[in-house]
């Protein structure tokens, strides 16, 4: 069986050009999702779960352009793969990829190696960037929930026997837990 998936991510915009491209492609049945945004996964949009439920092994999905489909690289490759698993075939009609062909294969799997590429690179970057910015003696991370001083409010509070550590962090805006932690790294462990 052969599966048209159409999508349009606004209200707006209309599905008559996928649509006829789709049935001229000849497909069987065609599968709509209208003002869904590509960011969401395909898994997670109606028409697609309704289409991927339609298609079994040896049945054919077929759309008008890659983006219809997902909107990374990353998201492609994965829902290729999870086609293949299930012995399904993929076509887009205008990006020129038909994974019936060998040609077609090729193709997609390049780009699956092309984006692997990249999450590299970027994750090299990322970690050359931290290293870079620690050497600079930047502090990573989240910035602390409490100052040095409201840290030594609480605690003199909190010996004087004025306040409770709960009632503190109240005042503070922070959970009990966050207080005692911070009061707990200022002391160098003692409290």
């Amino acid at each position: 069986m052969k599966i048209g998936y159409a999508r349009v991510s606004s209200v707006e915009q209309n599905l008559d050009l996928q649509i006829e491209a789709l049935t001229e492609a000849g497909c069987d049945r065609i599968i709509t999702d209208h003002a869904q945004s590509g960011a969401t996964a395909a898994e997670s949009r109606t028409g697609f779960s309704e289409a991927m439920e339609l298609l079994d092994e040896g049945d054919l999905l077929v759309v008008w352009k890659l983006d219809r489909v997902g909107r990374s690289i990353a998201d492609l490759i994965h829902l290729l793969k999870l086609f293949g698993e299930r012995g399904i075939e993929f076509r887009s009609l205008t990006d020129g990829i038909d994974t019936t062909t060998a040609g077609g294969r090729l193709v997609f799997h390049i780009m699956g190696a092309l984006a692997e590429f990249e999450r590299d690179l970027i994750q090299e970057r990322t970690k050359a960037g931290l290293r870079a910015a620690k050497n600079r003696g930047k502090r990573l991370g989240r910035p602390p929930a409490l100052t040095a001083a409201q840290i030594a409010h609480a605690k003199t509070a909190i010996e004087a026997k004025r306040e409770t550590v709960s009632g503190m962090a109240e005042i503070l805006g922070v959970n009990r837990s966050t207080l005692q932690r911070a009061m707990h790294r200022e002391t160098g462990g003692v409290i």
